[in-house]
């Protein structure tokens, strides 16, 4: 058994090593990109180990390739499985997409067709991998920005994925607000359409606005849009989990500390509402 998940986490960026590592923040746990630590030895691991003295930790990954027809790379998860080893983290994530075929990485998270057969074969991956870690992964819903033509909706899919590999949900509020944008959907069915119990943790992000699509680039605030969906998963279900990335133009940590009391203030509000009820 791993220890539960809970509270507010942040991801953790090389811009922000020193204010961990000078005093406790007012954080519960931090994420990391998962490839970033893959190596034998650092200043990554260094500011790793010592971080991790004192955070939980999660880890979150961009190469599992779970989508692709490409073999699961075992090299890849033996290096994942030892860097979890290494820092006993309270959940491993990677993305529901596929980054490359033929043995080439396109650097790129991709987007699946949504069908019975990609179902079957999804989950049949996510199992493999889940039995060779030897604990329960968790999948991200991706942002989109082209659709095949398919019998499922998204929401389906990534339901049945769940149900089918017994795996857990990464659940991304901005990535259904971006691909509801670009895919004019309704973000609210969505929502309702997710079953509660397979929600490991929440994502919130930035993304930037062209008007007549978003594109999921990270460097941006929450926007109020955003915010209001987090507002209304919460009513929905109760308190979940809840982190916050930035991967470009990344603030000093106050102004994304800032930003996480916002989701704390929220699910602290949901919580009360729901033990007052």
């Amino acid at each position: 058994m791993h220890p539960l998940l809970t509270g507010f986490g942040l991801g953790l960026r090389p811009e922000h090593y020193a204010d961990f590592l000078a005093q406790k923040q007012p954080v519960d746990w931090l994420e990391i990109i998962s490839d970033n630590y893959l190596v034998p030895g650092g200043k990554p691991l260094y500011y790793l180990d010592k971080i991790r003295c004192d955070y939980s930790m999660v880890m979150h990954g961009v190469a599992m390739n779970l989508g692709s027809i490409d073999p699961i790379d075992l090299n890849y998860l033996a290096e994942i499985k030892a860097l979890a080893k290494r820092i006993e983290p309270l959940a491993i994530s990677d993305h529901l997409c596929w980054t490359g075929v033929d043995g080439k990485y396109l650097h790129d998270l991709l987007p699946i067709p949504y069908t019975e057969e990609a179902v079957k074969h999804v989950a049949g991956r996510i199992r493999q991998v889940q039995d060779f870690l030897g604990r329960r992964l968790v999948i991200e819903n991706a942002s989109t920005y082209l659709e095949a033509k398919a019998n499922l909706n998204e929401w389906e899919f990534i339901s049945a994925i769940l149900s089918e590999a017994d795996c857990g949900l990464l659940l991304d509020i901005n990535n259904i607000y971006v691909s509801s944008r670009n895919h004019g959907f309704d973000p609210l069915r969505y929502l309702q359409g997710i079953p509660r119990q397979s929600i490991t943790y929440i994502h919130l992000a930035g993304h930037t606005d062209h008007g007549d699509h978003c594109i999921d680039t990270h460097d941006q605030a929450i926007c109020a849009e955003v915010w209001s969906l987090y507002t209304q998963a919460l009513a929905q279900w109760g308190a979940i989990p809840t982190m916050i990335e930035r991967d470009v133009n990344i603030p000093a940590l106050p102004e994304l500390l800032a930003e996480l009391d916002h989701a704390r203030q929220i699910g602290a509000a949901h919580e009360s509402a729901r033990m007052a009820a």
